[in-house]
């Protein structure tokens, strides 16, 4: 059992990567080979539609484009389960984690009127973190989520489980910056209170996808 653990925020120690952390313990705790990965130490972009991934003859569910994303590709496509997690930056994953999806998803995608090229089955984790509590998430942010969720459901074959942090605390000591809309007592207490159960979802996610 192979699990691939991506983490799609800039912040390789705050948050999402705690959560992913976690979730790589819980992944071990079955078994299986861990890799994670840090995507923001990768040099990349979205898909550049060089369409080499559909030219006649060309070998499927592999990206062509020459950089850091294209090997990871393979190893994605090469393992059982995959868990990213990513902060929501205005309402939306971060621009890393579009890029990837770009590139993954496009690679394996039909343009013969079949869906996917892939016929393995990956099953697939989002762990969200977000300063927006849980009530907007809810309310203004899931729905909006889930296409991406779906697309990446259809074509990894493998469905996708989504967990979201919410209302968590951005910086460790909020008089350095220009934050005045927040309450830093409040942030914290709520990271107090929350987060131990937000990383305990994280290491069950991990575990119940790698076994």
């Amino acid at each position: 059992m192979k699990t691939m653990i991506i983490n799609a925020s800039p912040r390789k120690n705050w948050n999402t990567s705690q959560l992913l952390k976690e979730a790589a313990k819980g992944a071990e705790s079955s078994g299986a080979e861990v890799e994670y990965v840090d995507l923001y130490d990768l040099s990349f972009t979205g898909c550049r539609s060089c369409l080499a991934c559909k030219r006649q003859g060309a070998e499927r569910c592999k990206c062509y484009w020459k950089d850091d994303l294209s090997p990871l590709i393979d190893r994605i496509l090469a393992s059982d389960a995959l868990i990213i997690g990513t902060p929501i930056y205005f309402g939306e994953a971060t621009s890393g984690f579009r890029a990837l999806m770009e590139r993954l998803l496009f690679c394996i995608m039909s343009y013969d009127g079949n869906g996917a090229y892939f016929q393995g089955k990956i099953k697939t984790g989002i762990l969200y973190t977000m300063n927006a509590p849980a009530e907007y998430y809810e309310a203004a942010m899931r729905q909006s989520l889930r296409s991406m969720e779906n697309l990446i459901g259809i074509l990894l074959k493998g469905g996708v489980r989504t967990y979201a942090a919410c209302d968590t605390v951005q910086v460790s000591d909020y008089s350095k910056y220009s934050m005045a809309a927040f309450n830093e007592a409040y942030k914290k207490a709520q990271q107090a209170e929350q987060f131990p159960a937000d990383l305990r979802a994280a290491f069950d996610i991990g575990a119940e996808l790698s076994r």
